[in-house]
């Protein structure tokens, strides 16, 4: 039986956006107000130096369904994104940037794919307003090389837009700059992902946080998913076979070298190949002592998973049954834990 999705918990990590989050706010309460769900809008502020904390202060003082979670420093949109899945109550998690390029006015579309029985749906910026050489380029081919070893084929892994149940956003352990893989994180849990194209805007204001320099540390990032896909609960299976093929090659060389020296009296002491099958019998064990050693971690890692990527400085949010025309706006805003 497919559950449909009571309630939207739309979570916008934001860095430095003074100009665009007023906007991006109107902006998606007015898609939430007529799409007639219950809903809660999360801004998750990473750290921002400029106003961006006190614009959405201004803007959402009487908005019980504005939240806002203040990290103490910039520690990345990955950690930003994982503090607003924690903090969402809904059963449907839309993830989506606070710069206005993607379109808020998607989300009914998406949360209908979701509903035909998907798990996690994503967008794909079809016709994406971004320079050709700095972000489409350099975006296509990461898209061909994160389907290519992950087995998740997607035509645009690093679109933020994406809609999912909150079991599978909170399901989802992020470190790093993960936030892009998602989908293949996701896909590892056993859920249904489908992509619906979306539409994507210019950006208007302030200056976009990537850049071409960002393709390296995702070639990066993707051989840590690869290994945490496949080999974090079984690192011996990697290590151990690199091991013993390079364990055995090494006794190969060695049996030739000295199958030499005693049968066809050719030295063997001052030998490059002997050298060389030392070597690589040394370098042998080391990978099955790395083997042992990350089987060891691993189980320290599955054991102890509740440690943060992030930490809050504080959560604001509305006293409940306050009148908004009678308080003033700084005033309606609590702390809590």
């Amino acid at each position: 039986m497919i559950e449909p999705i009571s309630g939207i918990s739309i979570v916008i990590p934001v860095y430095n956006e003074e100009l665009n989050v007023v906007a991006s706010y109107r902006e998606v309460r007015g898609v939430l107000d007529c799409f007639g769900r219950p809903y809660e809008i999360i801004f998750v502020d990473d750290g921002s130096r400029d106003k961006t904390l006190e614009n959405l202060l201004a803007v959402g003082g009487s908005d019980p369904a504005l939240r806002i979670v203040q990290l103490r420093r910039n520690f990345g949109q990955t950690a930003a994104m994982a503090a607003g899945f924690e903090y969402a109550r809904y059963d449907g998690v839309v993830a989506l940037d606070g710069d206005l390029q993607n379109d808020p006015n998607e989300i009914p579309k998406m949360i209908a794919k979701l509903e035909e029985g998907y798990d996690l749906v994503a967008g794909w910026r079809k016709k994406r307003q971004d320079r050709w050489l700095s972000r489409k380029l350099p975006s296509r081919c990461a898209n061909w090389l994160i389907s290519k070893v992950t087995g998740v084929k997607l035509h645009d892994y690093g679109c933020t837009l994406k809609a999912m149940r909150s079991e599978i956003a909170k399901g989802i352990n992020l470190y790093g700059e993960m936030h892009r893989f998602i989908p293949a994180l996701a896909n590892e849990v056993g859920a249904r992902i489908a992509e619906v194209p979306v539409n994507h805007r210019p950006r208007l204001f302030g200056k976009t946080k990537y850049g071409i320099s960002r393709t390296i540390r995702v070639f990066l990032d993707l051989i840590t998913v690869k290994f945490l896909l496949r080999y974090s609960k079984r690192p011996i299976h990697l290590f151990g076979v690199l091991g013993l093929v390079s364990f055995a090659a090494g006794l190969l060389a060695i049996a030739h070298t000295t199958y030499q020296r005693f049968f066809m009296a050719i030295p063997m002491g001052n030998r490059p190949l002997f050298v060389l099958g030392v070597m690589m019998v040394l370098v042998g064990l080391q990978f099955l002592v790395f083997g042992l050693l990350a089987e060891v971690l691993a189980r320290t890692y599955h054991e102890s998973q509740d440690r943060r990527i992030f930490a809050v400085r504080r959560v604001y949010e509305r006293f409940p049954n306050v009148e908004p025309m009678t308080v003033p706006v700084n005033s309606v805003w609590r702390r809590s834990a």
